[in-house]
């Protein structure tokens, strides 16, 4: 059983928004350090950055306006809390305490994936997909439900017929789906809105490719400046995450589907 949205679902809106941001630090400075929060619906979008790279408020209005159109935007900008910013003054540590555990993608999780890309590719608009077995369900906004019917013969599309879908009718935040971006496997934080020197994202990335390399489930954790996890320097696992997010074009292109692609 899986569940996968894409990535004009509003919490996909949302980490995609953040990952812009920290995408805008990377450029200004080589190694930032960065988390942003982002709340979006019913025409206003409200962002925090805990940021040690100041980004022009206009910056982030041509990101927001770019992703998700006009709407009302809040922006609060506060400098990282010193304790931890000096946990990395002379290389990188933890930036946090986390649980990682990498799982191998799962036949299921592959096609229900490749089905959202499909769709979104015809639709790009708001759109939740769930597979349960055999058992397909499609919610796809702006999109005929009499057509996605005749692609996909056995599914429940649309239950309640066609819906506009977007953040008119949803709000979006950050890192609230994490289950469509990494399937089984778990962690204690989120993928998104950071910058590589925290866990939630080196780790969890360096555990998940970890999992499809060796077709194991792999289980980590960290503490706050810890220097190695698992036996391997952290500067290998944020290396290694680097070029994972380097790979598939920056941060808000991996916010898009997550690590299920």
């Amino acid at each position: 059983m899986f569940e996968k949205v894409n990535p004009a679902h509003p919490d996909k809106l949302a980490d995609r928004i953040a990952g812009a941001i920290v995408d805008t630090a990377y450029r200004k400075e080589e190694n930032p350090k960065i988390a942003v929060e982002v709340l979006l619906g019913h025409g206003m979008c409200h962002i925090i950055t805990e940021t040690s790279v100041h980004i022009p408020k206009g910056d982030i209005t041509s990101i927001v306006q770019r992703i998700v159109g006009n709407v009302k935007i809040s922006v609060q900008e506060v400098p990282q809390d010193g304790h931890l910013s000096r946990n990395q003054d002379d290389g990188f540590r933890c930036g946090d305490n986390g649980i990682f555990k990498g799982v191998p993608v799962t036949e299921e999780q592959k096609k229900l994936t490749g089905i959202a890309a499909d769709i979104y590719g015809k639709h790009p608009y708001d759109g939740k997909y769930i597979l349960d077995g055999d058992n397909l369900t499609i919610c796809q906004s702006k999109a005929e439900t009499q057509q996605l019917k005749k692609t996909y013969k056995k599914a429940v599309v649309n239950p309640l017929g066609n819906w506009t879908g977007g953040t008119d009718v949803d709000s979006g935040a950050t890192n609230r789906k994490l289950g469509s971006d990494m399937g089984d496997s778990v962690t204690g934080g989120g993928l998104h809105g950071k910058d590589l020197s925290k866990a939630d994202v080196s780790v969890n990335i360096w555990a998940w490719l970890k999992a499809q390399e060796t077709g194991t489930v792999v289980e980590l954790s960290c503490s706050i400046g810890d220097d190695t996890v698992g036996g391997t320097p952290y500067s290998e696992i944020v290396e290694t995450a680097r070029k994972y997010i380097s790979g598939l074009g920056g941060f808000e292109k991996f916010a898009e589907w997550g690590l299920i692609r």
